[in-house]
């Protein structure tokens, strides 16, 4: 069966930032945040910025001090990143495919990209046209997954999926978590034309008020979920019951408390 791994389309906005928020993504917005180089003036991209998870907190970051361009493919993405964060003098939210940005040479301090180089068909380019906008000297500000056998929540998400379906499993977790070597990032960042290429593990704790509120936002707020609707009409619902009691066993509930592990990565364009 043919998925589409970035289809981040319907519903699934909705629920990735409601659900899928507080599991992955809030600890380590705040991190990334914390990272961003500022000086008055500053100019700022954000590539795949999905639901504004991590602009809200690159402008918090920013203080009004420089300016913050926030771009993802989806425009479905887009549209709920506008009504988490509005526009303002100082941010701009444009569609826009990371591979091939609509932007000048040079004409950005700093690119962040907060879980979202692994979707990019070609990662190459996606590095090379990073390191494009960028001013000299500017600074690319980046995170991907460890390994799905670090990440317990994505692992017990993908086993339970291929017990449900053990012919033809949906292969959705397989991609987050593919870029999960440190010399394999350090290379493709180098051969963009990177310099200072820096990367450590950082190790955080998602959250979920329930086992089944985070079973339903590990399908139905990401792309997963239209394979998963296309082998019957009751096969979410099916998903969703067997995930909950294995996510329960193993992280617990009420609340749901899982360790995560990602790389967090910095370049910079050689002056």
């Amino acid at each position: 069966m043919t998925e589409d791994h970035a289809a981040f389309v319907g519903s699934v906005p909705q629920n990735y930032d409601r659900y899928l928020g507080p599991i992955y993504f809030f600890e380590y917005a705040d991190d990334l945040a914390a990272r961003l180089p500022v000086s008055r003036g500053v100019r700022v991209l954000e590539v795949a910025c999905g639901t504004g998870i991590v602009t809200a907190r690159l402008l918090k970051r920013l203080e009004g001090q420089g300016s913050l361009v926030a771009t993802d493919l989806n425009d479905p993405m887009l549209a709920h990143a506008r009504t988490r964060v509005a526009e303002r003098p100082g941010l701009e939210f444009r569609q826009a495919d990371a591979t091939k940005l609509p932007f000048p040479d040079a004409s950005f301090d700093v690119v962040v990209c907060q879980f979202g180089i692994m979707f990019f068909p070609d990662k190459a380019a996606g590095a090379r046209e990073a390191f494009r906008v960028l001013r000299p000297g500017g600074t690319w500000l980046f995170n991907v997954w460890d390994a799905l056998d670090r990440n317990p929540i994505a692992r017990i998400t993908q086993s339970t999926i291929e017990s449900v379906f053990p012919v033809d499993p949906p292969q959705f977790y397989r991609v987050p978590f593919s870029l999960y070597d440190p010399a394999a990032v350090t290379a493709m960042v180098g051969a963009a034309g990177f310099a200072d290429v820096r990367w450590e593990y950082v190790e955080k704790v998602g959250t979920s008020p329930t086992a089944l509120d985070a079973a339903t936002g590990l399908i139905e707020g990401n792309p997963v979920v239209a394979p998963i609707t296309a082998r019957g009409p009751d096969s979410v619902k099916e998903v969703e019951a067997a995930l909950a009691a294995n996510l329960a066993a193993e992280l617990g509930d009420r609340p749901l408390r899982t360790p995560l592990r990602a790389l967090v990565c910095s370049a910079r364009r050689p002056a």
